[in-house]
């Protein structure tokens, strides 16, 4: 009987995701920015294509920069914005920046659907080891065990050694996901509800030992875990995560609660995101104190859409020492040194400066951004 309910709750949350066919043919311009669906419309553009499905980061060194997001969100003030690409190596530079609002853009969709399932997960998690857990599809940990304060080395060891979720608890969580996933508003097809939950097969799949993957193309042999991106260290060897600190896992938790974690579609070198996201910070009075592009600017120059992307950032209020976080691949050809035993480097640089150097006629080749 309970696995007769089970299925008749996952069906009623796809009927539900369907019903009312002028809810999933709402147009762009019907959609209000008062709503955390609305936003996501508001600021979004046809999405593209890219080969990766990119559900965690391959940037081992992500976190060589947290000292300076530190630095930099005593002198943000309140109207300070965060603007990111990708998946949750966002929330740990949210946890040090401390923005009042985050904006995730991606040329993929399937980013977006990432992000909707993060999203219920937060929802649904009271503490860090609740997090990885309901991610992972683990057991869920004895309450009242100090994981509030316990260091993440300590729930790491957990969720490894915790035994996965039979398909009937799988199946529990996923329908409780579904629906806070649904609540949200924004539109899905039944193949996009598939997809987050395939997602999320993955990560239950894996577990802690999932790595990044390109599409028709194995993980690279230095591609972290997310267990390596969850114990990431700064320069000087301390942990730096979002889940390293139950004090920045909160701070992330509640900008979801708030719906100020804000993930919409849209290229950096595109007409309509980036322009639509200038003309909201402008509305509302705040002002970009980061943005991490990753080595999405390595792309920009193959393409030819650099320029482009300057002319966006230009568009985006931005405060004086606001910065731009990149990631710099040897396989990029980029004359930037890798620190002993990692596979990228972590960059940053004011927004001004980039903006300031391509009018005088620098910043032409990609290796002269990075160098």
């Amino acid at each position: 009987m309970a696995r007769v309910l089970i299925r008749l709750v996952l069906v009623a949350t796809f009927v539900a995701g369907v019903a009312g066919p002028t809810t999933a043919l709402r147009p762009v311009a019907a959609a209000t920015q008062e709503t955390f669906a609305g936003r996501v419309a508001a600021l979004s553009e046809p999405g593209g294509y890219f080969d990766t499905d990119n559900l965690i980061s391959n940037e081992r060194s992500f976190l060589h920069v947290a000292p300076e997001l530190r630095a930099l969100a005593k002198q943000a003030g309140r109207n300070g914005v965060f603007l990111g690409v990708g998946p949750d190596q966002n929330f740990s530079y949210i946890g040090h920046v401390r923005p009042s609002l985050a904006i995730l853009v991606d040329i993929r969709r399937d980013n977006l659907l990432l992000h909707l399932l993060f999203k219920a997960v937060f929802a649904e998690a009271h503490t860090r080891v609740e997090y990885l857990a309901l991610l992972t599809g683990r057991e869920m940990a004895p309450p009242d065990s100090g994981w509030e304060v316990s260091p993440i080395d300590r729930i790491v060891k957990y969720i490894d050694g915790a035994k996965p979720l039979p398909s009937r608890g799988v199946s529990m969580i996923q329908s409780r996901l579904m629906l806070g996933i649904l609540a949200f508003g924004v539109p899905l097809t039944p193949q996009e509800r598939q997809t987050i939950l395939a997602f999320h097969q993955r990560f239950i799949s894996a577990g802690l030992s999932l790595q990044f993957n390109s599409t028709g193309r194995a993980p690279q042999y230095d591609y972290p875990t997310y267990r390596d991106l969850i114990l990431e260290v700064d320069r000087k060897g301390g942990r730096q995560s979002f889940l390293a600190s139950e004090d920045d896992f909160q701070f992330v938790k509640s900008m979801h609660a708030k719906d100020l974690i804000v993930p919409i579609v849209g290229d950096l070198a595109g007409n309509g995101a980036l322009a639509a996201v200038a003309k909201y910070l402008a509305a509302t009075n705040r002002q970009v104190s980061a943005f991490y592009t990753s080595n999405v600017e390595f792309y920009l120059f193959q393409y030819g859409t650099f320029p482009r992307f300057v002319a966006n950032l230009a568009r985006l209020p931005h405060q004086p020492g606001s910065l731009i976080i990149r990631s710099v691949f040897p396989s990029g050809r980029a004359p930037t040194a890798m620190s002993p035993g990692y596979n990228s480097a972590s960059l940053t640089q004011p927004i001004q400066t980039l903006l300031d150097g391509y009018a005088q006629g620098r910043y032409r080749q990609y290796g002269e951004l990075v160098r």
